[in-house]
């Protein structure tokens, strides 16, 4: 069989002929959400279509130290030993570029019409089973050009990212080796936007996210006898004031930090002081200065409040670093985007005030991110149990993760 030719018109034809296995892949997916860094089910249907495609694929990630699992066991997590990320790849050689998905779901019970719904209190509630559906499309077009890319298509299906720390596990088992990718692009949809609208931010993208998770021990006693004991939840409260005053008096109100304590817990009655109590801090910010300035602060002022009382405390702490689209990579990209969309679909947004653990990839690779619409205006949020996708958008993905990385091996095949 003649190797399909790479233009534009020809993979969009080509995934669109795919929307029947699009919307098979992706509402398998949906009727089987896993959380975490673990995604067994999920993982080994990702490995099944892979080798129905004919691309070789590996194991990205492996066990966990026992410390951070439980750390995450700590902020809420369920018990996670491994991490089940795979990488595939297609063609041979240099230059490399990387196509990612997160595939991991939601703590969340859904609640949509959807004859495919999840049953098992988790959901698919921020579309990462449609992200994984368009990059196995992508990869099945892709491996009908496989004779022709003038380099290699590294694809990586991601767990982990709504822990933040799923990507950082793939990159530290060698994700970017072997061949080492000299691009990254990402896609995550929209169900607000217009399905076939795309959005992308120049320079930071995404906020990155620090969490705090402080546990005070102090000396519970009778409410009558205060001064026997050394209250967790006075200590609490004073943290809880110094960490608010503290983005107020120490950041550039510029720099837009959003700080939220989200867990504030402790005690059981009114005529009780207890022996401990929790507090949970996030900080958000799409400044980086201001993170790290945060990540210093926020740890020093704790310690000297507590220690002020006698009390003695764990931090616990995890950051996600900011997601950044590179400025001539996106110039080189944003064209891909509009033969596949047309020109008036794609345009320059504002950066996003979530965290995407993307950013740990173009930490060190340049990189692109991209808001794709899948929806409408009005329609239910990422992360709201009532999210539904149109699936019009699978083949409009596929393609694009294909246009994009044939464009850029052409661009730089001779580059190296």
């Amino acid at each position: 069989m003649a190797t399909p030719k790479g233009d534009s018109s020809t993979i969009r034809q080509m995934a669109q002929d795919l929307q029947e296995q699009l919307v098979k892949d992706r509402r398998y997916l949906h009727q089987i959400p896993e959380i975490g860094t673990d995604l067994p089910k999920t993982s080994t249907y990702i490995k099944k279509r892979l080798n129905e495609i004919g691309i070789p694929w590996q194991d990205c990630g492996g066990p966990l130290p026992e410390k951070m699992t439980e750390n995450y066991m700590a902020a809420g997590f369920p018990r996670m030993e491994k991490e089940t990320g795979i990488v595939a790849t297609i063609g041979s050689g240099n230059p490399c570029i990387l196509l990612r998905a997160d595939m991991d779901a939601l703590p969340i019970r859904e609640d949509t019409p959807l004859e495919f719904k999840s049953v098992n209190g988790c959901g698919h509630m921020c579309g990462h089973d449609a992200h994984a559906a368009m990059l196995l499309g992508a990869a099945q077009i892709l491996k009908q050009m496989e004779d022709s890319l003038p380099g290699t298509v590294k694809l990586m299906f991601q767990p982990g990212e709504e822990t933040g720390v799923g990507a950082k596990l793939m990159v530290e088992d060698g994700l970017l080796e072997s061949p080492k990718p000299r691009a990254a692009f990402s896609i995550h949809v929209q169900p607000s936007d217009t399905t076939g609208q795309a959005g992308y931010t120049i320079g930071v993208n995404s906020a990155s996210l620090d969490t705090f998770i402080l546990k005070i021990k102090g000396n519970g006693g009778h409410s009558s006898q205060p001064q026997l004991c050394t209250d967790p939840l006075m200590v609490m409260n004073q943290v809880y004031q110094a960490v608010n005053l503290l983005v107020g008096r120490e950041t550039d109100p510029a720099a837009m930090v959003a700080l939220t304590c989200g867990v504030a817990k402790g005690g059981a009655a009114v005529n009780i002081i207890p022996d401990e109590a929790e507090l949970h801090i996030g900080v958000r910010t799409l400044n980086v200065e201001a993170a790290e300035h945060l990540k210093k602060r926020i740890p020093a002022l704790i310690h000297h409040y507590v220690k002020a009382w006698n009390a003695d405390y764990t931090l616990t702490t995890f950051h996600t670093p900011c997601t950044l689209t590179n400025e001539l990579l996106c110039q080189e990209l944003v064209p891909c985007l509009k033969e596949v969309l047309g020109d008036n679909n794609v345009h320059q947004i504002p950066a996003m005030s979530a965290t995407e653990d993307f950013g740990y990839v173009t930490e060190k690779v340049p990189g692109m991110f991209v808001f794709l619409g899948a929806g409408t205006p009005g329609s239910s949020p990422l992360h709201s149990p009532q999210m539904m996708l149109d699936e019009e958008v699978l083949p409009l993905g596929a393609a694009l993760h294909a246009n994009v990385a044939v464009s850029w091996l052409k661009s730089h095949k001779d580059s190296l």
